[in-house]
């Protein structure tokens, strides 16, 4: 969601701060704001809408100075206006802020009671008043910054500065990520370690609940008791021609042209270079023993997922709940003794995938996290990590993240299944070729681009798309129908293919596309069933399958996309591909914002 940054430095830090937010676009945003000391004084620029109307703002109006906050903000409470914009400023204090101060109605009228007046609508602006508050009555920053945290509830990220304090940012973490980076005699502060990549060459991740201060000759850190501790400092393992496009027109098909290579990144992580056997690190828990497992995640994470059920289930013969964390953590979910939980997340900082582990966790349920961050919070709290190489992801809609996902939990179903005794050597040296193979088929794959562009154009006038399949399928048809939605703003739909005359056929007649993902599987000759009802209507079907299930169709579908034939057990892996590029070049022909499609945000911090 929102990006913070933060910066104790030695040079004009305005420029360096807006450089920073545009790293932090990918997060998803309706205004921004900088703010500075300027001859001690807090000076503030703020603009609604994207980065440009800051950046126009600061070139009209610039601002000096050494040190300073940066914020790119997500609307929760309040309209995206420059008035709601952060930095948010009171009584010498300044705040930017990431998640939601649950208990803000009650710190508002106990200010007002106390003749604050308050200029936003925003949970945020209790922070900078409350701050004020204590600092009026004595309390220097640090102490009147510690006091306000531990009044407020709910999920936070804050970074404070104060007025005639030129060496000093204050900052406190509970439920949201904050990273410290360390440069040269400068000290910075963001929401996510990308924002710091170019500047820092050492990172510190704050856990949860620590409160820090920043000054140039170091940082102190107090957990939630108040107790000093060390957190690790880290090299960081970005840099900025990492997270550039390249000669790519947006992220997200630069990152869809990746998969190749990170999708061979992860299954070699996992493979055992002399016998070519799947090779984990120890998982916290005993394949053998495990009665069931629940795979949660939320959003694409959460598709990967069920792709994951259908293999752990037909591989290792171990039954799965599937779940949306929004839902698992609500539900009262009665567990299993010794279940188990595979929490599935790109960033690692997602809000409810974070608050289902530590469900799991609190009740002694062993917990697994399949992650791209490595040091984010799922990942530390996680008992076992399993990670995913897909690199940074900046575009809002997941590709490589959830092809990484997916030759991950492939890598565990087999591992599991061979732990089990249900996989003999045959059968995995047959899967784990057929994975071998798999970044070679995704090039394949890659030279339908033009194919793709060509369909997509026939789709972007749709009201409405319906996506079907079975099995594996399905979860693809899922995953197809909300990239669609995502980017390109047209309905869509996915249904698994035999629900079809429950109901939705009714939808289906001479305007509607229907896309097919019918691998050529145990279940191919009943989706090809479904897919006679369909053109028996008037349907216009794409279909994804090989040759040989796109010569069972001949002409009569509107659009036959061939792919290789390949193990059905990888094909997941591959038609993520397909539907991946029939919702990017839908987006571009329409003309929307593809790498940060509206209303959306990339990492999901809040409820």
């Amino acid at each position: 969601m929102c990006g913070i940054v933060g910066i104790v430095g030695t040079r004009p830090v305005a420029p360096l701060l807006l450089e920073a937010l545009r790293r932090l676009e990918y997060r998803g945003y309706d205004s921004a704001g900088i703010a500075t000391l300027m001859n001690g004084r807090i000076e503030r620029r703020r603009a609604a809408g994207k980065l440009k109307n800051l950046a126009a703002e600061l070139e009209r109006a610039p601002l000096g100075g050494v040190i300073g906050i940066g914020h790119t903000r997500w609307a929760t409470h309040g309209a995206p206006t420059e008035r709601n914009a952060h930095p948010h400023v009171s009584g010498g204090v300044a705040v930017v802020h990431n998640g939601i101060i649950e208990n803000h109605p009650q710190l508002r009228a106990e200010l007002v009671a106390a003749g604050h007046r308050f200029e936003t609508d925003t949970d945020t602006e209790v922070v900078p008043q409350l701050v004020a508050y204590y600092l009026a009555r004595g309390a220097d920053p640090v102490e009147a910054a510690w006091r306000t945290v531990a009044r407020l509830e709910g999920a936070f990220a804050l970074v404070m500065m104060f007025e005639g304090q030129d060496d000093l940012l204050v900052v406190a973490r509970r439920g949201s990520p904050l990273a410290i980076g360390y440069g040269d005699g400068e000290v910075y502060v963001g929401s996510d370690a990308l924002a710091l990549a170019p500047v820092a060459e050492h990172i510190q991740y704050l856990e949860e609940g620590d409160f820090a201060v920043l000054r140039r000759a170091g940082v102190v850190i107090r957990d939630a008791g108040g107790h000093e501790v060390e957190r690790p400092i880290l090299r960081t393992e970005l840099s900025g021609a990492m997270i550039g496009k390249g000669n790519y027109r947006h992220f997200m098909q630069k990152e869809i042209f990746e998969q190749p290579t990170v999708v061979g990144d992860t299954l070699r992580a996992f493979t055992d270079p002399t016998t070519h056997r799947i090779a984990l690190p120890e998982l916290p828990f005993d394949p053998t023993r495990v009665p069931r497992l629940a795979a949660i995640a939320c959003g694409t994470a959460a598709y990967a997922g069920l792709v994951g059920r259908y293999w752990f289930e037909a591989l290792a013969r171990l039954p799965v709940d599937w779940d949306i964390a929004s839902e698992f953590r609500y539900r009262e979910t009665p567990l299993a003794e010794g279940e188990a939980g595979v929490f599935i997340s790109q960033s690692g900082e997602t809000a409810d995938t974070l608050a289902a582990l530590r469900h799991m966790k609190a009740q002694g349920h062993p917990t697994l996290a399949v992650v791209n961050v490595p040091h984010s919070t799922l990942a530390r709290e996680a008992d076992g990590v399993l990670r995913t190489l897909a690199g940074p992801e900046i575009g809002v809609a997941s590709t490589k993240a959830f092809t990484t996902q997916l030759a991950t939990l492939a890598c565990l179903a087999i591992a599991m299944a061979r732990a089990r005794g249900l996989l003999d050597a045959a059968r995995e040296e047959r899967l784990a070729r057929a994975l071998d193979e798999v970044p070679a088929r995704m090039l394949q794959v890659l030279r339908l681009d033009g194919v793709m562009r060509r369909i997509a154009e026939t789709l972007a006038d749709a009201q409405s798309v319906l996506y079907i399949g079975r099995g594996t399928g399905y979860a693809l048809a899922l995953e197809g129908a909300l990239k669609l939605k995502e980017i390109s703003y047209i309905h869509a739909e996915a249904y698994a293919a035999g629900e079809l005359k429950h109901g939705p056929i009714a939808l289906v007649d001479e305007t509607m596309p229907v896309v097919a993902v019918a691998p050529r599987d145990s279940l191919f000759e009943k989706t090809a069933s479904n897919i006679e009802e369909v053109l028996s209507r008037g349907g216009r079907v794409v279909l994804l399958s090989d040759a040989e299930g796109c010569a069972r169709f001949g002409d009569r579908v509107m659009h036959a996309v061939q792919l290789p034939q390949v193990d059905p057990f990888v094909a997941p892996l591959l038609y993520a591909v397909p539907v991946q590029l029939l919702a990017y070049h839908t987006a571009v022909h329409k003309g929307t914002d593809v790498d940060q499609p509206r209303n959306l945000a990339k990492s999901v911090t809040v409820e």
